[in-house]
């Protein structure tokens, strides 16, 4: 038996339109899950939905601004209704913006604070009473490698992330005697349309390439592997932990 399958399994992704989230939609899709693809508002859902019909992927969307916290629970009110509970929330929703420390604005630190600190506690509270009434439940949180080693001009990025950790082990310390089981992923450098403008800069990719032992970028089937692992039945004692998916960056 594959203990460690997706098979059937209600996996909502949330900051799905793009990026990470996108590439874990559809990696998901074709582990067998119900992917439901959560996108910031209803005009990134709409050409969402285009896009996976388009590329006949079947994942249901919903719009969801994780800022806008009174609308978190609502909408995973709404999804155990349509579907009847969650089995695994990936709480991928989140955002960069480097700039030196020095020149950090209040506004940069609440904006980022906001979407990849706050947002991803209450998006998981929603997810976890639902997850806690049933008896079983994962959740699954995007750190980064920059959540444990710093990284310069990356200040309240990798203060957010640091703090995702904290959250992430005190929710499994919390939930994890009801069923649900909190973890994270800490990605490296992974190559998606978004980071490709820097990525493809031989200098940039060189630099970075530096600092990986494993002498590569990571992947969304890295990422997606690591989160399935954590998701899985099998995994079930693995409670509060942070999986580096890094290459090595954050051991030296």
């Amino acid at each position: 038996m594959n203990t460690f399958s997706m098979e059937g399994k209600i996996v909502i992704v949330t900051g799905a339109s793009r990026g990470i989230g996108r590439g874990l939609v559809s990696y998901f899709i074709k582990q067998g899950a119900r992917v439901l693809a959560m996108a910031r508002n209803e005009q990134r859902a709409a050409l969402l939905r285009e896009e996976l019909k388009a590329a006949g992927e079947n994942a249901q969307v919903y719009a969801l601004d994780v800022c806008d916290v009174p609308s978190i629970q609502p909408v995973f009110d709404q999804i155990v209704k349509d579907h009847g509970r969650i089995d695994v929330l990936i709480n991928n929703a989140g955002t960069g913006k480097p700039m030196p420390a020095l020149e950090v604005r209040l506004e940069d630190w609440d904006e980022l604070m906001n979407l990849n600190l706050r947002g991803a506690f209450f998006c998981a509270q929603a997810a976890a009473r639902h997850m806690i009434a049933t008896g079983k439940g994962r959740i699954v949180n995007m750190s980064s490698q920059i959540s444990v080693v710093a990284n310069e001009n990356e200040l309240v990025y990798c203060s957010s992330k640091g703090g995702l950790n904290q959250m992430t082990k005190v929710c499994a310390l919390e939930w994890g005697k009801f069923g649900v089981t909190v973890n994270a992923v800490g990605p490296t450098f992974t190559y998606t349309p978004g980071t490709a403008e820097r990525l493809d800069t031989p200098a940039f990719r060189d630099q970075v390439l530096r600092n990986i032992p494993r002498g590569r970028l990571g992947t969304i089937e890295d990422i997606g592997s690591a989160i399935q692992f954590l998701a899985a039945d099998s995994s079930d004692i693995v409670n509060g932990h942070i999986l580096m998916t890094d290459g090595g960056w954050t051991i030296v």
